[in-house]
């Protein structure tokens, strides 16, 4: 029964030695000329700026997850669109648009969702911060 997998273990064995092969060679050939121009960061041709650890503001991460949701929205429906000719004709157009509208509705209820609870603002008010803005500009005003 192990001779049955000694075609697998002999491609896997010599897929090892090539990757040493071709590894070890390319250790062996290349040139080896360390400047400080070819060891610091590359930014599309311009001299690097600042430290490469910087934070992204966490908008960013939601404006991509919004645009990815709405991205693969159209990618299941434009497959409907084309073929939803072919299912009028075999009766199930009914049927195909029905799924479809549900599926928008869903997205839409997701979306009023966001809106509504304020994710979707790009500065988000703090609750009292109005008060306190008042406060301090009287106690500037007064000093």
């Amino acid at each position: 029964m192990f001779f049955q997998f000694a075609n697998v273990l002999i491609f896997v064995a010599l897929a090892m030695v090539l990757v040493g092969l071709m590894t070890g060679l390319s250790w062996l050939l290349r040139p080896h000329n360390p400047e400080p121009g070819k060891l610091s960061t590359y930014e599309c041709g311009e001299p690097p700026t600042g430290g490469a650890w910087i934070n992204f503001n966490i908008r960013f991460y939601l404006v991509a997850l919004v645009f990815v949701i709405f991205d693969v929205e159209v990618a299941f429906i434009a497959p409907v669109t084309v073929v939803f000719k072919d299912w009028v004709l075999r009766g199930v157009g009914l049927y195909a648009y029905a799924e479809i509208a549900l599926f928008l509705v869903i997205l839409f209820v997701g979306l009023v969702y966001v809106w509504a609870k304020g994710d979707l603002e790009w500065v988000k008010r703090v609750p009292g911060a109005d008060d306190q803005g008042d406060d301090a500009s009287q106690i500037r005003e007064a000093a």
